[in-house]
């Protein structure tokens, strides 16, 4: 187990999700002394209510990370509509190249169906299985990756292996899991359904065919926030070049949601020095949560 126990500035909790992500903080061990008892934390405020966002509005520019609200009183979430469904026999009578018609208006086994029929693309010739995502449909955090590697193409099943360990080591630093349901939820899902070959980048035409799967899953889960991993990601949902360590410690935009941008679990993998600044940018999300949700996180 990692040792902790000479962060002074830290208490207990932030030192177990500290440890869960496996990120090792080292501080001089202080002097005896008697230290003061940490303040209590306020018992927690039941988030308002969210507005159902459009279908698919573009991604914006970034913006700073709003203000925590001073006040607001608790509302009683209701249920998220769901548009009706599309025929799920569009997607088996796609040829090769096309891709359904009606994504934008899919409910949740339409667009699956739709996913997993598809051949708009040649990964659709190598592929032992789309991975469409996993986890609660209403989670408050959604996760997106790059694309589907071989342990993903088997199963079937986003982020599993060694990356997806640390993935779920990351959650649940921060008290959520692929599930778990609601504020303790995350939906995770890639850019890419199909695996390229042999684990290459995905090329530009592969990631625009499958982009409106993903935009459609976001807008059924309507998030609070979306934490990109890895640069095909953040490209993918911010349309920029620009490489991740230029995009972190903001908070951007995709379809009015908020986005935080950070490392993938495999980079984390090879270079565990920067697992700190991961751990950073999901402390971020959990600002920009509570910012926009009056205090809760």
């Amino acid at each position: 187990m990692t040792d902790t126990s000479f962060v002074p500035q830290l208490d207990a909790r932030q030192r177990a999700m500290l440890a869960e992500m496996g990120v090792r903080v080292w501080a001089p061990r202080p002097p005896p002394a008697v230290t003061a008892e940490p303040p209590a934390v306020a018992p927690p405020v039941a988030a308002p209510a969210r507005a159902a966002a459009p279908a698919t509005p573009p991604p914006t520019a970034a913006v700073p990370v709003a203000a925590p609200a001073t006040s607001r009183a608790p509302t009683t979430t209701t249920a998220r509509p769901v548009p009706a469904a599309a025929p799920l026999a569009a997607a088996a009578a796609a040829p090769l190249g096309t891709r359904p018609a009606g994504i934008d208006t899919m409910d949740w086994p339409a667009l699956q169906a739709a996913v997993a029929g598809c051949e708009a693309c040649g990964l659709c010739r190598s592929r032992k299985n789309t991975v469409f995502g996993v986890g609660d449909t209403q989670a408050d955090w959604m996760v997106i990756g790059e694309a589907p590697g071989e342990n993903e193409d088997l199963q079937g099943e986003p982020f599993v292996g060694a990356a997806g360990q640390l993935l779920d080591n990351m959650l649940r630093a921060v008290g959520r899991s692929r599930g778990g349901s609601g504020e303790q939820a995350a939906y995770i899902a890639n850019v890419l359904k199909c695996r390229p070959p042999a684990n290459r980048n995905p090329q530009p035409q592969e990631v625009a065919q499958c982009e409106p799967y993903l935009a459609r899953q976001v807008a059924l889960v309507l998030p609070k926030v979306i934490i990109a991993m890895g640069r095909f990601a953040v490209q993918s949902l911010l349309q920029t070049s620009e490489p991740i360590g230029r995009l972190r410690g903001q908070v951007h935009r995709y379809q009015g949601v908020p986005v935080i941008v950070t490392y993938h679990p495999a980079y984390l993998l090879r270079t565990p020095g920067d697992k700190g600044k991961a751990w950073a940018d999901l402390c971020l999300a959990m600002e920009t949560v509570a910012a926009e949700s009056g205090g809760q996180p």
